[in-house]
């Protein structure tokens, strides 16, 4: 048999181990997984040696902003972004767009926007606001691969959060549906009582403190057992949200949990005052939460490393921390950082596949993403694990030059990404994902 393609890497990367192999294609999909010297009758063959082969990153989130933000962001940007830095699926959150995702003509105008713009595999969340309660299947039934809520407030007025009596009602809803639902879990009430932000970001992390977030983590997992809802919560920054999230799987709820790079990657004492480039809800901890994270991590407490990339323009970055955009942009930076500070503290590439490719796939229902296997699409990313550069963020491919990591020295470098069996660059390739796929 003559295939399309192989792929071999004397470093090919799976979840619990590293070995020499080679990847067969026929279109598009992994057809055979084999030994690197293994005689092969192929139209293209490509030995990338002694460079790592790893499947095509999985981030399930990210906020895209168009239409309605474009100059937020927008699809052929973030995308690009995305498969620089090694991603080749996205799934889009419901916000920051205008309109937002909680109803079939928002996500029609979605699939007519972004044909012909993405770099990579698409697909999209919904929302559960308080005006969509009641009408979720109608949207479920249009392929989205969850919904996303929040129990305070968003940043954006179109996208309220939820109390907790909708919240109840969303999750019934979604168990109903057999549906994912997705939590930006903060208490209200914790907030509007904890000091006001100003340009100090010791100020600005007492006025997001540890416990809105596991207050908030605790009343969804106690609605999730009592609904049956499958939950999954959303950019963990206290490592305390972790034990939380161990126990309710005990109890028999049905959660999951991710963190993100900035959270594993920068400490708080290390964040200068009025550098609103580092602002994100909620907020990056302290050196010994960050380790709590690894550490969650490492245990299972926390299951996967997605980006939250939540891009604006660099006015709205301007001012304290009060008024500032609460958003980083790392959708090409992302396995970089966290290679880095990983191999720092001694944790294989493997653990990166795993948190960065099955687990987010696993997590959002993408049965043919993320895995290095037989039957799953041919999404690869090649990585060197050696290779020191310096991030210079105008030279990054989102949209607006704004990066916590400017100036940062890392290792590791993405130096190809392959997409359905089809090297990435020119001319957009990506096509929209559904769950109904």
């Amino acid at each position: 048999m003559r295939h399309d393609l192989v792929v071999r890497s004397q470093r090919t990367v799976f979840p619990n181990q590293e070995r020499p192999a080679a990847v067969t294609v026929d279109d598009g999909v992994i057809t055979s997984i084999t030994g690197y010297d293994t005689e092969l009758s192929a139209h293209h063959d490509v030995d990338y040696g002694e460079l790592c082969l790893l499947p095509g990153l999985v981030d399930t989130h990210v906020h895209v902003n168009e239409p309605g933000r474009t100059h937020w962001e927008g699809y052929r940007t973030a995308t690009r972004a995305a498969v620089a830095g090694g991603v080749t699926t996205i799934l889009d959150m419901p916000l920051n767009s205008l309109p937002p995702t909680i109803n079939p003509d928002a996500l029609r105008l979605k699939h007519r926007t972004a044909p012909g713009q993405i770099h990579t595999d698409t697909g999209f969340w919904g929302g559960i606001v308080p005006h969509n309660l009641g009408r979720l299947a109608a949207l479920h039934d249009k392929g989205v691969y969850g919904f996303k809520c929040f129990t305070s407030h968003s940043g954006v007025d179109e996208f309220p959060a939820l109390s907790t009596e909708q919240l109840r009602d969303g999750l019934q809803e979604a168990a109903a549906l057999d549906a994912l639902v997705i939590v930006h879990a903060e208490d209200p009430h914790i907030l509007d009582n904890a000091p006001t932000a100003n340009t100090d970001f010791t100020g600005f992390i007492a006025s997001r403190p540890v416990s809105a977030e596991t207050a908030a983590v605790e009343r969804v997992i106690a609605l999730g057992k009592e609904t049956g809802a499958r939950l999954h919560i959303l950019h963990v920054s206290a490592a305390a949200t972790a034990d939380l999230i161990v126990a309710a799987r005990e109890s028999g709820v049905d959660v999951t949990a991710e963190t993100c790079p900035h959270y594993l990657c920068v400490n708080a004492e290390k964040v200068p005052d009025a550098a609103t480039r580092f602002k994100c809800c909620p907020p990056i901890r302290d050196e010994r939460n960050r380790d709590g994270l690894w550490q969650a991590l490492a245990d299972g407490g926390i299951d996967c490393v997605v980006s939250d990339h939540s891009p604006c323009p660099p006015e709205l970055k301007d001012g304290d921390f009060a008024d500032a955009w609460g958003g980083i942009s790392s959708l090409q930076t992302g396995l970089s950082v966290v290679w880095t500070h990983a191999r720092q503290r001694g944790i294989p590439l493997s653990r990166i596949v795993q948190w960065m490719c099955h687990a987010p796939a696993r997590i959002a229902g993408l049965q043919s993403k993320g895995r290095l296997d037989r039957g799953a699409d041919a999404d690869f990313a090649v990585f060197d694990p050696d290779y020191e550069w310096t991030v210079d963020a105008p030279r990054l491919h989102h949209r607006h030059p704004v990066s916590p990591y400017h100036g940062d020295s890392l290792t590791g470098y993405v130096t190809a990404t392959w997409l359905r069996g089809r090297l990435v660059g020119g001319r957009p390739h990506g096509r929209l994902l559904s769950k109904e796929d």
